[in-house]
């Protein structure tokens, strides 16, 4: 970005580990999508800095995995105020700025996984589905200011993401009970479709996710919706075309069905 002539800030709760970004050109900012005073703190420092904000790229994002019966309340919340509600909040601190200027470009980092459902996997799914729906009814709403929004949809990712997946299924209890196995093959399942099998073929790496986040930030009519990987074109293509009940029934194909 910093090559095409913008000025870019990278954000993270720890600005210690953006150093990367900085070398590359980046300007380094603290930001906790999950904190009222410093999401404003950070819009503030952008804008008196460089006079307005020209486009915002909503990335934070994790998984927390694991039957539904059986993630606490409080890490199902967690989950959406960093999947969804810091993203929410952040785009409306943002856009009086954009309407201001008549002009900007939001783009929202969603999955395939707002629009299918692997087993274990719930309550990150139901955020990046809820994801869906602010993002299209923010398209419509804002088009009138001049000011785009665009969906990313990534399938597998050879990043941290599998990583803090699988550390989350350590917050919760599944050594025993009815869905011990099942949780186990969760986290099995999660890491080798990175690793092996032919879904590692079919996976991308966070450069080919920039590359397109870059085309949607500066093509002169971008896309509303953007698919990343052939993971992403496969499986979306797939759930199309598939029932709920074969949909469930390829799904047992790969994970266990809990019983008793």
């Amino acid at each position: 970005m910093k090559d095409a002539g913008w000025t870019v800030y990278a954000t993270a709760r720890r600005p210690e580990t953006l150093e990367s970004l900085v070398q590359a050109g980046a300007r380094r900012l603290a930001l906790d999508v999950t904190n009222e005073a410093s999401m404003r703190a950070a819009v503030a420092t952008v804008e008196r800095e460089q006079g307005h904000i020209d486009a915002l790229v909503n990335n934070a994002a994790y998984s927390q995995s694991g039957p539904l019966e059986e993630v606490p309340i409080e890490l199902a919340r967690t989950q959406f105020e960093t999947n969804l509600f810091g993203l929410l909040r952040l785009t409306q601190l943002v856009l009086p700025g954009m309407r201001r200027a008549g002009t900007g470009r939001i783009v929202n980092m969603g999955s395939m996984g707002g629009r299918l459902t692997f087993p274990g996997g719930g309550i990150y799914h139901a955020s990046k589905h809820a994801l869906v729906a602010v993002n299209d009814a923010l398209r419509f709403e804002v088009q009138g200011f001049g000011i785009d929004v665009i969906l990313i949809e990534p399938g597998l990712i050879r990043s941290g993401f599998a990583d803090v997946a699988l550390a989350s299924l350590d917050r919760i209890e599944h050594r025993s009970g009815p869905y011990a196995h099942f949780t186990r093959e969760v986290g099995r399942i999660t890491t080798e479709s990175y690793e092996k099998g032919p879904l590692r073929h079919m996976s991308g790496t966070p450069e080919d996710v920039a590359s397109v986040v870059l085309e949607a930030l500066t093509a002169e009519r971008p896309k509303t919706r953007y698919r990343v990987t052939r993971s992403a074109r496969f499986f979306l293509a797939l759930r199309a075309l598939l029932s709920d009940r074969r949909w469930d029934r390829f799904m047992a194909r790969t994970y266990p069905t809990p019983r008793q």
